[in-house]
């Protein structure tokens, strides 16, 4: 197959966008703060952008209530007109792409490749599958007992918050918003305050392809601010979340305390890959290599424990270091750089912290665990050997570009040690056996297991984490679930149907 063709990135992307986006309007925030956002690759400001808080999420939330409202011009579309939309957006990203790529890259740092074939193509992805979904939620006749014709609704939830991260943060909105819409919800985003350009931007797009004033609505903002109120805004039905496990647990705590709304979370992960003697030994040193340096490390289900079979330990080690210090970082903007910089200055000390912790609980630093540079957040490619399962980088989402290798000696033996972790998000096993394969996949306490693959995500299946990584489903028929309040209507009958 031959490489996809990369279009040119536009270095100096014109930022046409940096107020709320609320009832289909660009305008201040009330209290008329701003804040900057920054260029991880120079440390400098890009922009400054409006600063949501509680007064602002409080006229989004009305709005999207008020689009919600029944016999708005929202509720009385046909759900295949609310897929329609769903496919004029994709349309409109898609025509966009480089340009939205190319403000990813400026605004978050990551290589503009990453932008162009995950983030923008996943995004216009995203839409197109939940365009499909809007006119097939459908529900059951039921044969229940007595006299009655029984069946069941599937109604919109209402007015949901979602809650992004950096990491991904168009196609993490954009997968958030496009199965709400499928199942007739309204929106108010919060995009994370160190990326918040491409979101904003998204906002031009949802009134240019023809979405009622209110249904989606765009709050840039901190979380302690306009993301608690949010979370514990009385006329919010649902949140969705993506980010750390600390957070999500102050979101469901601000939904028990309010008015119980549904919550999904997607949180973090500390997920195993595993490494079996079988393997061809050259794709699985690249395959771990990727699966934990990707996008800087700044992945929720980032292979950081990789468990490699004691035989090919030694042989292993050598050839990830080899890979390690081949990688190439520096300006996102350049396509032949794999890494950019971590998304700020405090990403890029925790994880030299937690490098320090590793190098004094004995863990052996093979190469990097250095910042690059004095501009900008760059951190060197880090690998560790001689890791085990109590020391502190074992235990912690790291979120960078450190690859933590341990040695273990059979199945029963790496099965235990990967499910010894709160986390559940990912995991993957590499072995050309397809017994041990099914056996220990089918044994991980995790969402997704990958089986010779690593990071394969698509709209049509479902993702999430067991344990402390989240609960609920996104993507896939799963994920629009979520969305969705389920109604059983009985209807007397003068005899048994």
């Amino acid at each position: 197959m031959a490489a996809p063709t990369i279009p040119p990135p536009v270095k100096n992307v014109k930022v046409e966008y940096t107020q709320l986006f609320i009832n289909n309007e660009f305008v201040n925030s009330v209290s008329g703060k701003v804040f900057p956002t920054i260029n991880p690759s120079t440390g400098e400001k890009i922009i400054d952008v409006q600063e949501g808080n509680k007064d602002d999420i409080d006229k989004a939330v009305a709005a999207a209530k008020a689009a919600f409202k029944r016999g708005s011009v929202w509720r009385n579309l046909d759900a295949s007109a609310r897929g329609l939309l769903l496919l004029k957006l994709a349309d409109a990203i898609e025509r966009d792409t480089v340009k939205l790529a190319s403000l990813e890259t400026l605004d978050n740092g990551k290589p503009y490749t990453i932008a162009l074939f995950v983030d923008l193509s996943g995004a216009v992805k995203q839409c197109r599958y939940f365009a499909g979904m809007a006119d097939k939620l459908v529900g059951q006749t039921i044969p229940a007992d007595g006299n009655v014709f029984c069946y069941t609704r599937h109604e919109p939830v209402g007015v949901v918050g979602a809650i992004v991260p950096w990491n991904f943060p168009l196609y993490l909105a954009v997968s958030k918003i496009a199965p709400a819409i499928a199942a007739g919800c309204t929106v108010v985003l919060k995009p994370a305050e160190q990326t918040p350009l491409t979101a904003i931007h998204l906002g031009s797009l949802i009134k240019e392809v023809g979405f009622p004033p209110g249904v989606i609505n765009i709050v840039p903002g901190y979380g302690e601010t306009a993301g608690a109120a949010l979370t514990n805004h009385p006329h919010v039905n649902k949140i969705t979340f993506t980010g750390s496990t600390e957070i999500g647990q102050l979101i469901m705590q601000g939904s028990a305390q309010t008015n119980l709304k549904r919550v999904t979370l997607e949180l973090g992960g500390k997920s195993p890959n595993i490494v079996f003697p079988d393997c061809d030994l050259d794709f699985a040193v690249e395959l771990s290599h990727q699966a934990i340096m990707i996008n800087m490390g700044q992945v929720c289900c980032a292979g950081s424990r990789t468990y490699v079979h004691e035989s090919i330990y030694d042989e292993f080690v050598k050839k990830s270091i080899e890979r390690a210090k081949q990688r190439k970082v520096g300006d996102p903007f350049d396509l032949t750089n794999e890494s950019g910089p971590q998304v700020d200055d405090i990403q890029m000390n925790k994880i030299l912290g937690l490098i320090e912790s590793g190098k004094c609980e004995g863990a052996k630093l093979q190469c990097g665990g250095k910042r690059l540079g004095d501009k900008g957040y760059f951190v060197e490619p880090t690998v560790f050997s001689d890791v085990t399962d109590g020391m502190k980088i074992a235990k912690e989402e790291i979120f960078g570009p450190v690859q933590l290798i341990f040695k273990f000696k059979d199945v029963d033996d790496v099965i235990e040690k990967a499910n010894d972790t709160h986390y559940g998000l990912a995991a993957a096993v590499l072995t050309k056996d397809l017994d041990t394969a099914i056996t220990v996949a089918n044994s991980l306490e995790a969402g997704t297991v990958w089986v010779n693959t690593y990071n394969h995500l698509t709209a049509q299946a479902p993702f999430g984490g067991f344990k402390m990584s989240g609960q609920g489903r996104e993507y896939g028929l799963y994920g629009t679930e979520a969305y969705l309040e389920v109604k059983t209507v009985y209807v007397a009958t003068s005899k048994k149907i």
